[in-house]
């Protein structure tokens, strides 16, 4: 008698708890990745002999596509599943890190940075929205936490590999592409979240789609969440440069090691505060963003490195914890089919704070140098920070 078939066996999945933490890995990586060109700029600059106006118009490129990829498709997710768009942003990544590694002039960045931002634009409201649908409290948490881990690891791993490795600008890349090749594997495994549904032609209209219910709070909180953003943004394009002005160093690692500064203690402030309330962790980390600021434009002023690495650290304190009291402001905010339309419009405010402010230093660099381009730029995003506090206090 012939043997019966067997069934097909059941598609093999990741449990809910290790999907939450490669989730929160892939995070890692994609802001690993957006960071690690910075230590790299000025081993560009020598080989290609460009302006700080064209090195921030390079970093803008990649905030400015990311943007527009959040304002598009950043609640395709919501209605084509979490994992499909995912996997689509995950193969884009890979493809700008090629990019990357074949890279010999200005255009080629360029084209890199764009194809990565919108990578990360499309991954960015994927990844924050499946994070909550399987765990809000962790999903939160992780969402705060993993970028800053993220960034951290990008900037000071690429550092220490231009200052001790052999060809840096290939070999940070051809690390990334294997990790993100491992990582597109494994989300083929993971499960699905949202039920897929008809996506109209009108959502790809580039838009903030913000839930009615959560506006008022995005309003109050974006004072401050500019001020940091524009913080981050101005220290992972001139970052390195101002180090190696104020300290004297001429060492790569300087440079990566103050980026490594803003957010590792942002992460280390995000673990501190999330058990408080969330309009405590906004005050308190606009305040403390405020001090690190004032504390870094007297590094810039004496000058000091170590003022100057002390207001940073003091700075991402503050920035880790108006992030983590933002984010948990919103996302209980929304409801499972809203959340990543929420995530995009916040980031996408966000990133335009990341982005804009840059270029602007960028063109004041041109004009006045870089020591009083980074004065004044410290000095409006403290004034910034003291109307965001006054707001919040007299609230």
């Amino acid at each position: 008698m012939a043997a019966l078939p067997h069934p097909p066996a059941a598609a093999r999945h990741w449990s809910p708890r290790a999907a939450l933490w490669l989730l929160a890995s892939i995070v890692v990586s994609f802001l690993a990745a957006s960071s690690a060109p910075s230590p790299l700029y000025a081993l560009y600059r020598e080989a290609w002999g460009f302006s700080a106006l064209t090195l921030t118009l390079v970093f803008a490129s990649y905030a400015l596509a990311l943007l527009g990829a959040l304002l598009v498709l950043g609640s395709w997710s919501d209605y084509r599943g979490r994992r499909s768009v995912l996997i689509g942003a995950l193969v884009l990544e890979m493809g700008a890190t090629v990019l990357f590694w074949c890279a010999d002039s200005v255009p080629w960045l360029l084209a890199a940075r764009v194809l990565q931002g919108l990578a990360t634009g499309i991954a960015t409201s994927t990844l924050s929205a499946a994070l909550i649908d399987l765990d809000r409290d962790r999903g939160a948490l992780l969402n705060s936490v993993a970028p800053m881990v993220g960034m951290a690891l990008g900037s000071l791993g690429s550092s220490v590999l231009v200052q001790f490795a052999p060809a840096p600008t290939q070999l940070v890349f051809e690390c990334l592409l294997v990790l993100f090749a491992l990582q597109t594997g494994a989300a083929l495994a993971l499960s699905e979240t949202v039920t897929r549904r008809h996506m109209p032609w009108r959502t790809l209209w580039p838009r903030i789609a913000l839930p009615a219910q959560a506006r008022p709070t995005l309003l109050r909180i974006l004072p401050v969440n500019t001020a940091q953003w524009a913080l981050g943004g101005f220290y992972l394009s001139l970052g390195p440069s101002l180090a190696r002005l104020v300290t004297g160093s001429q060492q790569p690692i300087v440079g990566g090691a103050l980026i490594t500064c803003l957010v590792l203690t942002g992460a280390v402030a995000i673990l501190l505060v999330r058990q408080r309330p969330a309009h405590t962790a906004l005050l308190g980390g606009t305040l403390a963003l405020g001090l690190g600021l004032a504390i870094t434009l007297i590094g810039m002023v004496l000058p000091s490195g170590a003022a100057l690495f002390g207001g940073t650290v003091v700075a991402g304190l503050g920035f880790g914890a108006a992030f983590n009291g933002s984010v948990r402001s919103l996302v209980s905010l929304a409801q499972p089919e809203e959340r990543g339309a929420l995530m995009a419009g916040f980031f996408s405010l966000s990133y335009l704070a990341f982005s804009v402010p840059a270029v602007l230093a960028g063109l004041a660099v041109g004009v006045f140098g870089l020591a009083a381009a980074a004065l004044g730029f410290g000095l409006a995003l403290l004034a910034l920070c003291l109307v965001a506090g006054g707001l919040m206090l007299r609230a």
